[in-house]
């Protein structure tokens, strides 16, 4: 680095004239002064000091400086920035003015000159070109264009100017105008060069996959998915599932113009494993980018066996056509208890049948799903203890909870105790024994219940709408007023309103880890009427594996642990719940829980889970994923011993996604405020022609202002001191 220096001055003609008048009239005062001391020597001396600090008083007066530039003595260096995130993959740049699929270049193509050093060899001479790649630190996460712009200044040395290639689809950090105004400052210009097109071409895409994290064998599995389409038309095309095994599903699905269609797909897996399930969709004849249409996503099959407590008072129809259903359901190991008030001991002889209701923490947490027929809190039935027992395996051990009331309205009673606080609906106390009328009445779906996997009867909603308007109709229904808030109704009385909407009859909700049903007849059992058990069986084995799937995501023989929500997104908060048991199958009241999450990279991190029902042995934590892709977890504790190990799937790459519009603007912009200049993929010589074009950098200059300078103020005050001291050393004081 060379440096220059020089002496400066503000001059200004009467500052300068004052100084030559007082330094002139000064030096004639002070030979005055000489002369009549008869020319002594130290009167010569002192009249010196006096004249030269006169003269520094001048001289300050013109302000002056010492001014250094510094040079620097290597080449002025240019960044090139170029984006390689996963959105430059997307093929939508036009070599001339073709527009078939054939003709079309990837965004990474078409700056792909840039980024070989070859192009850049008509600049070696002057400047220093240093290619630099940028994209996602990690995988799951977006383009973050502020900090490769922030961090150029420091990261080269001498910086002349940036050229940035990129679509301009920032989706993470700061906006970029904030780096692109600090460069202003430095006058560093940034020559953009605009990747892809600014509107989307005509693309199908599909956006997700979502299946459940297990399966059962022999059971169907509906894997929803959703496709988003940018074509003019509606058109309808064949997708197709395909298992890990090579089994293929085919479905035709009719895509919507200029907007998103959800479907699903349903597989009846054969064997338990680990499966990969992977679904294309057919490119369609005016689609220019067919990247997008394949996901895949993992699901474990396994056998089942799910515990089922049915409590009744009587065994009116509605009970032994249920208890029928759930005991030749394969995959349900049920227990009966029939109460019959005003006998000396409960019903039933077969082994199905349990004699009492099961005492303490052990015997109950061992139930998934429990039906609550017509019963209430009276003596021979449920205690209040029994109320506080089953809310808590519901709260702390996500089992679920049916509520099936009949005409002798005792299960208004339950309202009085801690399940009050459970039931979805609010039920009229004045009309305890519900509603009868001698003509059929009949169930309305609403538009949540069309959605909902419960209700399904039929493979498609068109189907399933019209088998649920021809199910034989009911003839007694419970007297519920309306849904409580958070609750969701999926059928609704047909005929019968009040001052708050039609009544509700197949009510939902979520009430602490587990859900609750509410069904408001018990006419379910006539569905049976000329298609025997097909959609009374389908029905309630649908909510029993809704209510216990969950609870069942993971299990072991004393440990079980579930998540929220079952298909995360990366960089998104897994609620992690555990329930522990003791080896002699009590809830742990108290313990050390922990586990360890082995990302897909290999790195690992422990959650430590605290108590969130000391009684229930319910523990919870919290993990967030940065990786996408299959997480390993392994749980265990410390008193106990046990462990139990299995996995979630965290979805990714839903930030960065080929197909999206590019941002032009946004690099427009940062040129517009750097005061660079936006350059064409297809004309690419003019960043050369741009940056020849570039003057001198100036030098760095540094100023040191003189006339205000501590030492220079501290020389004067020197001179002035010397002179009095003088005066009184030669005797004038």
């Amino acid at each position: 680095m060379s440096t220059a220096h020089s002496l400066t001055f503000l001059w200004v003609p009467w500052s300068v004239t004052a100084s030559l008048v007082v330094v002139i009239g000064t030096a004639g005062l002070c030979f005055v002064a000489w002369r009549r001391s008869g020319y002594r020597r130290d009167y010569g001396v002192l009249e010196l000091v006096r004249l030269a600090a006169v003269a520094l008083a001048a001289l300050l007066l013109n302000q002056p400086e010492w001014v250094e530039e510094y040079r620097p003595q290597e080449k002025p260096s240019i960044a090139v920035l170029c984006d390689s995130s996963p959105s430059m993959d997307t093929r939508d740049v036009a070599a001339g003015e073709a527009s078939s699929a054939a003709a079309l270049a990837s965004r990474r193509e078409a700056i792909a000159p840039l980024t070989e050093s070859t192009f850049w060899r008509s600049l070696d001479e002057r400047l220093a070109v240093q290619i630099q790649p940028f994209s996602p630190a990690e995988a799951g996460h977006g383009t973050n264009l502020h900090q490769p712009l922030a961090e150029a200044p420091q990261r080269f040395k001498n910086l002349r100017g940036i050229v940035l290639a990129s679509d301009g689809d920032w989706n993470e950090g700061d906006p970029p105008v904030q780096a692109a105004s600090a460069l202003r400052l430095k006058e560093i210009p940034v020559f953009v060069v605009p990747a892809g097109s600014s509107s989307r071409l005509p693309d199908v895409e599909l956006l997700s996959l979502d299946s459940p994290t297990f399966g059962i064998t022999g059971k169907s599995v509906r894997v929803p998915f959703t496709i988003e389409s940018t074509l003019p038309r509606e058109y309808v095309t064949t997708v197709t599932l395909t298992t890990s095994d090579g089994d293929p599903i085919s479905k035709d699905v009719r895509i919507a113009p200029m907007g998103r269609t959800t479907e699903w797909i349903v597989w009846k897996p054969k064997a338990t494993g680990d499966y990969t399930l992977t679904l294309d969709v057919p490119k369609h004849p005016e689609e220019l980018l067919a990247d997008n249409n394949r996901l895949s996503t993992p699901i474990a099959i396994r056998e089942e066996k799910l515990r089922v407590l049915v409590v009744e008072s009587v065994p009116r129809w509605e009970y032994r056509y249920l208890r029928n259903a759930l005991s030749r359901d394969p995959g349900v190991d049920l227990s009966c208890l029939l109460f019959h008030p005003g006998l000396a001991k409960g019903g039933g002889g077969n082994k199905d049948y349990i004699k009492q209701f099961p005492k303490g923490l052990d015997e109950l947490s061992k139930f998934d799903v429990v039906f609550l027929g017509d019963v209430g809190v009276e003596d021979g039935q449920l205690s209040p203890e029994d109320c506080r027992l089953l809310k808590g395996l519901i709260e702390h051990q996500a089992s679920g909870l049916v509520f099936m009331p009949g005409w002798q309205g005792r299960q208004l009673s339950l309202l009085d105790t801690e399940l009050g606080d459970l039931c979805p609906v609010m039920l009229d106390p004045a009309q305890a024994s519900g509603w009868g009328s001698r003509t059929p009445s009949h169930f309305e779906l609403t538009e949540l219940g069309r959605r909902s996997l419960l209700t399904k009867l039929a493979d498609t909603q068109e189907d399933n709408i019209e088998v649920w308007e021809g199910l034989p109709g009911f003839q007694w229904y419970a007297a519920a007023l309306r849904a409580k808030a958070g609750a969701e109704v999926l059928c609704v009385h047909k005929d019968v309103s009040n001052e708050f909407g039609r009544l509700p009859l197949l009510a939902t909700r979520t009430f602490g880890a587990g859900k609750v049903l509410f069904m408001g007849t018990d006419g379910a059992w006539r569905w049976r009427k000329g298609v025997e058990d097909k959609y009374h069986y389908r029905f309630w084995g649908q909510v029993v594996r809704w209510m216990a799937y969950q609870r069942n995501m993971a299990k072991g023989e004393t440990m079980r642990m579930y998540y929220s929500p079952e298909q995360p997104q990366v960089r998104q908060t897994v609620a992690l719940s555990a329930n522990v048991m003791e080896r002699s199958g009590e809830p742990l009241p108290a313990g050390d829980v922990t586990a360890r999450v082995v990302a897909p990279s290999g790195k690992a991190e422990t959650v430590r889970f605290t108590s969130s029902g000391d009684e229930w042995g319910a523990f919870a934590g919290r993990f967030t994923a940065e990786e996408p892709g299959r997480h390993e977890v392994t749980l265990s504790c410390k008193q106990t011993g046990a462990t139990l190990e299995t996995s979630f799937f965290v979805q990714g790459g839903d930030v960065e996604r080929i197909g999206r519009a590019a941002r032009p603007e946004v690099l427009e912009e940062i040129a517009r405020v750097t005061r660079g200049q936006v350059i064409a993929t297809n004309r690419l010589e003019q960043v050369l022609q741009s940056l020849a074009a570039l003057p001198e950098a100036p030098p760095s200059v540094r100023r040191v202002q003189l006339w205000c300078h501590p030492a220079v103020m501290g020389a004067l005050v020197a001179l002035l001191g010397v002179f009095w001291v003088g005066r009184k050393v030669i005797g004038l004081i």
